[in-house]
């Protein structure tokens, strides 16, 4: 089981250059770290190392967003509060659509594979928050030039066709009482990626829309699985 486990955290981020700036923090040790103990080999300690590392992980976010407060000018200010706002109502819409589909599936692995679908994206954030910081204090915060409409981005319209093709397996596969809380989690995301949009270049919105590929794919292969 710690084989599994330590395989799922490590391998799952989506994001590899954000993950290999993350590769030595603290938190990610300790939590390998709490992993590989003999004494948290059962399922319940694998999810608490899990869910201790989404803790860590969340006071690093607070953290960094409160820097990131401090350095911003008042317009761009508004603008990342709006998207840290929609960030927050989309993982709080994600949080039922994963009990949602995991409700469908049994096993050990499972419950694993939710918890870290917990963490991963507050780490991200929290990686995100980070960079942001560290552009603004060196004086590189805004994004350079103006985005591309996505249809006139080859790969931002390839990422929305893989990610409408895993929204529609997912819901297709969804028990039709749940499909309205997938709705819910995708128009709540939709609204994040808007409102991150302004604040990123075009590499910056591939890396929003490839997570959520990935995220889709993920639970488009796992929901009703025994």
């Amino acid at each position: 089981m710690r084989t599994f486990a330590c395989a799922l955290l490590i391998g799952v981020a989506p994001l590899a250059a954000r993950a290999e700036v993350a590769a030595a923090d603290p938190i990610d040790a300790a939590m390998r770290t709490c992993l590989a103990r003999s004494d948290m080999s059962s399922t319940a300690g694998q999810v608490q190392c899990m869910e201790t590392a989404r803790i860590g992980w969340k006071t690093a976010l607070d953290n960094a967003w409160q820097q990131l407060q401090a350095e911003l000018p008042p317009a761009r200010r508004k603008q990342w509060q709006k998207s840290q706002a929609s960030w927050q109502a989309s993982r709080d819409a994600e949080t039922q659509l994963l009990a949602a589909v995991f409700a469908t599936t049994r096993g050990t692995m499972y419950v694993l594979a939710e918890a870290d679908m917990q963490l991963q994206p507050v780490r991200d954030r929290a990686l995100a928050l980070r960079s942001a910081v560290a552009k603004t204090s060196a004086g590189g915060g805004d994004p350079a030039g103006r985005l591309r409409a996505c249809r006139a981005d080859a790969r931002c319209e390839h990422a929305m066709f893989d990610l409408n093709r895993y929204y529609r397996r997912l819901q297709a596969k969804m028990p039709a009482r749940s499909r309205p809380t997938l709705t819910r989690a995708q128009k709540a995301w939709t609204a994040y990626l808007n409102a991150t949009t302004p604040l990123v270049d075009e590499r910056g919105r591939i890396d929003i829309i490839g997570a959520r590929v990935a995220t889709l794919k993920r639970l488009s292969e796992t929901v009703g699985n025994d």
